[in-house]
């Protein structure tokens, strides 16, 4: 018989099934693998089963996250490509408003569609206050040219029907109505109109006009009409039927009614300039228009802020779950390369070697990452997030295959060559019985006369041993199990003051007034001054003068700081100081960025009076007064002597804003101070005047540091667990010993008690000062690209509760391999060694 007949035989004779139809190497090299797989999954079911759920949570935290992330940056532009979005929404106030020539603008160059609505009139709809009238339309361009809404549910209403009437998903959820319910608009008669109109604003919320039942067909959404934001209780449109039947009800007996267009631009935000100039032209006077294109903009950034954000989560999870999964996966390799060095001295190769340990972890890892897939589509309903979700064309089940394909087949992959790669090393290497390092802690530990059992612990937390039980993989689980969760937790604190304190984005005062505009008073101002700095709440008081100049050839609005005899506002300086002499300017950091300009460089800036430009030093940095004409980021500060010298003429507008001593209600302050000034409205909280797409973007991420932390804390609890029961398992022989040698059963468990201890003092010691030093390195960084005024947060209830936490979850998950070292059939161990 020759060699290879005689191999062939010996192949033929190997224990284990033969797959059918393999034959040749193919079936030399599966059949022992093939039967170790099926004694392993019964030897060890449970461990792969714990690999397979904490792979499933991993990939499907990762996937759903991603996935999230790729909707939520789309979500905008996938509405604005289906919608016919507006390009601008021209005010024609003065001449050319109520009168003005709306067809004679379509007939514009550059115009695809002018739809217009009613800005002036108004009803209610019964038992629904708060909800919003969306633009009654004037013709029947609305909803069909321009800003035609996607259809949620239902359908459009018919214009030429007068009782039918569509509205936003947010109406139904504060209403509890659905499709096909009613509701009953009541109009205002004539004359409530026409007072309306004398008034500028609605007279009363009653109207006693007619009463007009209207059926809700659809429930549509887009970017300017009903987007959903958070404050918002939803809204109701109806058609240019029911304008046509109820028109002197709407627009009163005169001519005073307030018709705006929204214009849809062939070549969009490129054919803005020439329309602003026609529009000028036809109207006879500049015409203020609203650039929705830009404000679309602005939305895009929040969303795609929003959705970097939900993408690093996504990053931060995958890695965290590399290292603390692939150890896992690293030590049931070595434990099943070591068990298959018996069959290595019966003739099993390393190639079937390798194979065989393997093919557990890599075959647990596939199903995992197929089941994290399934819950990923399962929870899609409830992505995107935050401000995406406004905007979202299609909410609802979403299946993102190139993310679900992309992170199962990378995570197989990565575990596949992990596994193979360390089932190779270890069985060219071979299990040999080296004497264990000894750690030097254990060593200390044993010259301070500690008891067996506590030194025993130690070792066993600490030491590898003979067997080759991993102990890292214990010790990095709990570190990153209470850094992630501080980490997370300390950034979650700064993004929770960012989306609540407007003080964050420089804006620390609560009240304010408007007593001039266009360089002349409309009220007292030194009158006014006086009744503020008199009220007791009243901290500071500053007279700002607004107006705009250049700074370096870009336009900026300029505020000046005036504080007369009393203290100046505060006002927070992010670098350098406030400007103190006419030739002294402070920049917002947005501008400052613009400009190339940074603190002690020359700018030139020019003002009304100085054709050529006037130098002036930058000495700081400063955020300034969020309001309808500039952004908190946008703008600088100068002196009142600096702004004189600019501005010698007068002023853009003529403001008060009013600092508050801590505590204080502006509410309360805006209403005393009205009363003592004799006029209603004089006075204004700022709430309307905040920061508020700022503050938005990290409202719609404040849930995902809490949810970063939950996902690394359950999966470093995942994590010990399996390092405590493996390392029992693998620790099966030296407990044995030490329980032939007279150890009692309470002994056995102490030393396990102990090892988890070991670990918990490990994973709090570095784990709470990295993970807060962590967060408040993230949100620094967070905090300078906003940009907002950093202060370091504290998650002062996290620092409170993570160390019993920490002890009462590792005490749990070593209860159970405790109980196991203490009932160990010592005889059967030590036989089986």
């Amino acid at each position: 018989m020759t060699t290879k007949q005689r191999s062939d035989r010996a192949a033929d004779n190997a224990p284990g099934p033969r797959p059918r139809g393999v034959t040749g190497p193919v079936a030399g090299l599966w059949r022992p693998v093939w039967a170790w797989l099926r004694l392993d999954l019964r030897r060890r079911w449970l461990s792969l089963l714990a690999l397979a759920l904490l792979v499933a949570l991993a990939t499907g935290t990762v996937m759903t996250a991603a996935a999230g992330a790729r909707r939520g940056a789309s979500a905008l532009d996938r509405m604005l490509d289906v919608t016919l979005p507006v390009t601008l929404m021209p005010v024609p106030g003065g001449p050319g408003g109520p009168g003005f020539d709306w067809e004679a603008a379509r007939r514009l160059p550059g115009v695809a569609a002018v739809g217009t609505f009613l800005a002036s009139g108004t009803f209610s709809i019964e038992g629904h206050p708060g909800v919003e009238i969306g633009g009654v339309p004037m013709d029947t361009e609305i909803n069909r040219t321009v800003e035609r809404p996607v259809v949620l549910a239902g359908r459009l209403a018919d214009p030429a029907r007068v009782d039918e009437a569509v509205v936003s998903s947010r109406f139904l959820e504060h209403s509890g109505l659905s499709v096909g319910d009613t509701v009953t608009a009541i109009l205002p008669t004539p004359a409530e109109t026409d007072a309306m109109l004398a008034n500028n604003g609605p007279a009363s919320v009653s109207f006693s006009g007619p009463r007009q039942r209207l059926t809700i067909v659809g429930v549509v959404r887009s970017f300017w009409w009903f987007h959903d934001d958070p404050a918002y209780l939803g809204g109701i449109q109806t058609t240019y039927g029911f304008t046509e039947a109820y028109r002197e009800n709407l627009v009163g007996t005169g001519d005073q009614a307030f018709v705006v267009g929204l214009v849809r631009l062939r070549d969009g935000a490129a054919g803005i300039p020439a329309f602003q100039a026609a529009l000028d032209r036809l109207a006879k006077h500049p015409v203020d228009a609203f650039d929705i294109v830009k404000e679309a903009a602005d939305y895009r950034a929040t969303t795609t802020f929003e959705a970097g954000a939900l993408a690093a989560f996504a990053l931060a999870a995958y890695l965290a779950a590399v290292v603390l999964v692939g150890q896992a996966v690293v030590r049931f390799v070595i434990g099943a390369t070591a068990d298959l060095g018996v069959l290595r001295t019966l003739g099993l190769t390393t190639r079937q070697a390798t194979v065989a340990a393997a093919a557990g972890p890599v075959l647990a890892t596939t199903a995992g990452a197929l089941a994290g897939a399934v819950a990923a589509a399962a929870v899609s309903p409830l992505f995107p997030i935050g401000s995406a979700a406004d905007v979202e064309p299609r909410p609802g089940f979403d299946v993102d295959l190139a993310v679900l394909a992309a992170v199962v087949g990378v995570t197989v992959l990565l575990v596949a060559v992990a596994a193979t790669t360390t089932a190779f090393a270890a069985s060219v290497r071979g299990i040999r019985p080296a004497r264990p390092r000894g750690s030097g802690f254990a060593r200390l530990a044993y010259r301070a006369g500690l008891p067996a059992p506590v030194l025993t612990g130690l070792r066993f937390a600490l030491e590898p041993g003979r067997a080759g039980a991993a102990v890292r993989p214990a010790l990095v689980g709990a570190v990153v199990g209470v850094l992630g969760v501080l980490g997370s937790l300390t950034f979650q604190s700064g993004v929770a003051d960012a989306a609540a304190n407007p003080a964050r984005f420089g804006q620390s005062f609560e009240v304010g007034s408007v007593v001039g505009w266009g360089g002349e008073d409309f009220a007292p101002a030194d009158d006014i001054r006086r009744l503020v700095a008199a009220d007791r709440d009243v901290l500071a008081v500053n007279d700002t003068l607004v107006d705009v100049a250049t700074v370096e050839r870009r336009p900026v609005t300029l505020f000046s700081l005036d504080p007369g005899t009393g203290r100046p506002l505060s006002v927070p300086v992010l670098s350098g100081r406030l400007p103190a002499t006419p030739g002294e300017i402070v920049l917002a950091p947005g501008v400052a960025s613009r400009a190339g300009a940074r603190v002690g460089d020359i700018v030139t800036v020019t003002g009304r009076s100085l054709a050529d430009g006037r130098p002036m030093r930058v000495t700081g940095l400063a955020f300034v007064p969020q309001d309808s004409h500039t952004d908190y980021n946008q703008g600088g500060w100068v002196s009142a002597a600096g702004y004189r010298a600019l501005f010698p003429d007068g002023f853009k507008y003529h403001e008060f804003h009013v600092e508050l001593r801590p505590g204080a209600s502006a509410p309360a302050v805006r209403d005393r101070l009205n009363e003592a000034a004799g006029a209603g409205d004089v006075f204004y909280v700022l709430t309307d005047e905040l920061p508020i797409d700022a503050m938005n973007r990290f409202l719609g991420i404040a849930a995902l540091p809490r949810l970063l932390g939950a996902f690394l804390g359950v999966l470093a609890v995942g994590t010990v667990g399996h390092a405590l029961f493996v390392g029992v398992r693998r620790r099966r022989h030296e407990v044995a010993v030490l329980r032939a040698l007279g150890t009692t059963r309470w002994q056995s468990r102490a030393i396990v008690l102990t090892q988890a201890a070991v670990i918990v003092l490990v994973g709090l010691a570095v784990g709470v000062p990295v993970g807060v030093l962590l967060g408040r390195a993230l949100w620094r960084a967070i905090a300078t690209s906003t940009p907002l005024i950093y202060v370091p947060p504290l998650a002062t209830a996290a620092l409170a509760l993570v160390v019993p936490a920490v002890i009462v979850t590792v005490g749990v998950l070593a209860s159970v391999p405790a109980r196991r070292a203490a009932r160990l059939r010592v005889p059967d161990v030590l036989r089986a060694e």
